[in-house]
């Protein structure tokens, strides 16, 4: 689910605020968090999410409070940059703190490092008991080298390639062209772009993001691998460069930043060949981004097969709230992420693909999706799901996220060496790794 990672708004777009408003509106928010300590009655849970989140969150009260009707839940949402920055914030000062936080994947490691959580591992919550109906790569990516839990996955974002199926079929390409290698992806895009003359992809970054989330090995992250040496120079990143070169140098990116308003047109003028991304985003082209191409769509396992998740929604437990709200909290967590109703509907109703693996044997993912043509596409993201390998997170992924990307616009845009592309990020990272 966004240089910088651009699936980091898989629930919608980013909405740039200046320093000023977003420090309103974060003072607001708090004081209306502390406003409802002060005169609840009843012990109310504050959860701090970010869209769609937070409707996700409100839409499960009511059947909470069947459960739990002695306890409240309020829900504080900012956009998902500003959420990140507020959680930051507060667990470095210690104060306005939510008593449950939701935190998107691409942000976990400097959290689940930083000491300001929970260990959900510890015997007052029993994480490990279980870590059994959850997608394993799911719980391992909030697993740190020590063992400790920093939080429990509520979605997770298998990795798919979105065609459109008119653009193939008047280019004469099939599906297997387009996804047999990555080799035979860039090949049909050139087809593609003479007969149709729509792109590709939107930017290479979508290409680089992909691959070099395969091929790492048990307790690697991305960037570091468990030691926080450096991997920036291994064979994934070469290839994923090479690549990366050959369709800008084929004219086949758009060069177009995710949820620009360029962007979101290229769906709805037919200017874009395919997307890769998380599951996610079908839903959001059929309900909003594209609705009058309902039926051009298919979805497809990425090239190569390869397995790679797009973002994922955690929540956490801040250590420095009272004992009895961690328990509150705690139970909350379960009650999101651990109840089938809640998470079908959640997938339902938001896109938000289940971490929790007892719902994936739901008629659901056997419905066919009018948007796709008719595709039973939820089999092929489910299968990928049960393919997808845990990626360790580290405090400086999104550093080494920005210094990877800054590299990659060097090659493509001045023509450095890959190699010495490499190199330079190496000897950056190499510096920040241990900090």
């Amino acid at each position: 689910m966004q240089g910088t990672n651009q699936w980091r708004g898989k629930f919608g777009p980013l909405i740039t605020t200046t320093c000023a408003l977003a420090g309103l509106v974060l003072w607001l928010s708090l004081s209306l968090c502390s406003a409802a300590y002060a005169t609840q009655a009843s012990p109310a849970l504050t959860v701090a999410a970010f869209p769609a989140m937070d409707e996700i969150v409100r839409a499960a009260i009511p059947a909470w409070k069947k459960i739990h009707p002695d306890i409240d839940v309020n829900v504080v949402s900012l956009q998902i940059a500003d959420h990140h920055s507020a959680m930051t914030t507060a667990l470095l000062t210690g104060s306005h703190l939510p008593d449950v936080m939701a935190l998107e994947f691409g942000y976990l490691g400097r959290f689940a490092q930083g000491g300001g959580l929970e260990d959900l591992a510890a015997p007052q919550y029993g994480m490990r008991n279980y870590q059994a109906l959850y997608v394993p790569y799911a719980i391992a990516q909030a697993t740190s080298k020590t063992g400790t839990i920093a939080a429990a996955p509520s979605d997770i974002g298998p990795g798919t390639l979105l065609y459109r199926a008119d653009l193939l079929a008047r280019a004469h390409v099939t599906e297997a062209e387009l996804n047999g290698s990555w080799d035979s992806f860039v090949e049909a895009g050139i087809k593609i772009k003479k007969a149709t003359g729509a792109y590709l992809v939107s930017h290479v970054q979508d290409v680089t993001d992909t691959m070099i989330r395969v091929g790492c090995k048990p307790g690697e992250g991305l960037y570091f691998d468990a030691q926080s040496h450096v991997l920036v120079k291994s064979a994934r990143f070469v290839r994923a460069f090479q690549i990366a070169k050959k369709v800008r140098d084929n004219h086949l990116d758009a060069k177009m930043t995710h949820w620009s308003t360029e962007w979101t047109e290229s769906f709805k003028r037919g200017t874009l060949a395919t997307q890769l991304s998380g599951s996610w985003l079908a839903g959001h082209l059929g309900n909003w981004m594209a609705p009058n191409t309902a039926g051009l769509w298919r979805a497809a396992q990425l090239p190569e097969h390869s397995w790679a998740g797009f973002g994922g929604t955690f929540y956490a437990i801040p250590k420095n709230i009272p004992e009895q709200q961690k328990q509150n909290a705690w139970k909350l967590i379960q009650f999101l992420t651990q109840n089938p109703q809640i998470q079908l509907a959640s997938f339902k109703e938001q896109n938000a693909f289940p971490a929790l693996l007892s719902t994936y044997n739901d008629p659901f993912f056997d419905e066919p999706i009018p948007f796709l043509g008719g595709q039973k596409a939820r089999l092929i993201w489910r299968e990928a799901a049960g393919h997808i390998q845990a990626i360790s997170v580290h405090k400086q992924d999104k550093f080494a996220e920005e210094v990877i990307n800054t590299e990659l616009d060097k090659v493509l845009d001045q023509g450095k060496d890959i190699n010495a592309a490499l190199d330079d990020a190496y000897r950056l990272l190499e510096k920040r790794a241990f900090r």
